[in-house]
């Protein structure tokens, strides 16, 4: 018995999709702070704050250092927009380098996790 395709006029449904962010803070309190504040508005399912990283980078046309420590943000596409704006609302940087992208691929348990995480944080809202 073969299986019946599918019906072309029905609403598709949307896979989860994972996203990241990646942000620079002054010190670690400052990382850990944005990181917990995250996690309490369900806005991540994770975050990895990174040690200390020396940064390089033009800043009123010339070119500076600085020791930063990184935080890579683990959330979906559906949440993205709204981390990245409250990640740049609330960091002490006047301008601060926070950037997000959606994810081509995950483990598929890896997106069944953030679902379920990011699932249950909407429900304690």
């Amino acid at each position: 018995m073969s299986a019946q395709p599918a019906d072309p006029k029905a609403p598709a449904i949307a896979a989860p999709q994972a996203a990241l962010a990646w942000c620079p803070y002054p010190d670690h309190d400052a990382a850990r702070a944005a990181a917990t504040a995250m996690l309490d508005q369900g806005l991540i399912a994770c975050a990895n704050i990174l040690p200390p990283v020396q940064s390089l980078f033009l800043w009123e046309g010339e070119v500076n250092q600085s020791t930063e420590v990184g935080v890579l943000f683990k959330t979906t596409a559906e949440r993205l927009d709204r981390l990245i704006s409250r990640l740049g609302d609330g960091h002490p940087y006047d301008t601060p380098a926070v950037i997000g992208w959606r994810c081509d691929a995950a483990y598929p348990q890896t997106l069944a996790w953030l679902e379920r995480m990011l699932g249950e944080a909407q429900r304690h809202e």
